[in-house]
């Protein structure tokens, strides 16, 4: 089964709106989602903001949660080795140093990395890292 690291950015844009595309992406991928437990502090570390902004009540946003965080293996930082973690500091560090989790987790489980970030991807395209999972334009149609 295909791996795929979901960040948070992405996690946020399903939770902002009640007919997301990429919820509907999310839950139609055969597909082992995993993201560090760094995600669901920073989850709830911006829920206010994410009921601001979102058109959802506390209760929809806790209830979409509850279902997309339970397709994800979240992942604890000794889970992924030393050495993978250092090099995904390297790769991130003149980027988004916030980011070396995801890729840290991408790294050990030699998975596709899923993000919104283009100043990420775009980092890291040039450090050669292009392992992102990209949904194809028919799955933006479902």
């Amino acid at each position: 089964m295909r791996k795929v690291v979901i960040d948070t950015n992405i996690i946020f844009s399903m939770l902002l709106f009640k007919q997301s595309k990429l919820r509907k992406i999310f839950f139609n991928q055969n597909v082992e989602f995993i993201s560090p437990n760094f995600t669901l502090i920073e989850i709830f570390k911006h829920k206010r903001k994410l009921l601001m902004q979102s058109q959802l009540k506390e209760t929809e946003i806790d209830e979409m949660f509850n279902m997309i965080s339970s397709r994800i293996t979240f992942v604890e930082e000794y889970q992924i080795a030393l050495e993978n973690r250092a090099l995904a500091y390297n790769l991130c560090k003149d980027i988004d140093e916030a980011d070396t989790p995801f890729m840290a987790a991408a790294i050990e489980f030699e998975a596709f990395l899923w993000t919104s970030d283009k100043k990420l991807k775009t980092g890291l395209t040039k450090r050669g890292f292009t392992n992102f999972f990209i949904p194809s334009k028919t799955e933006y149609l479902l």
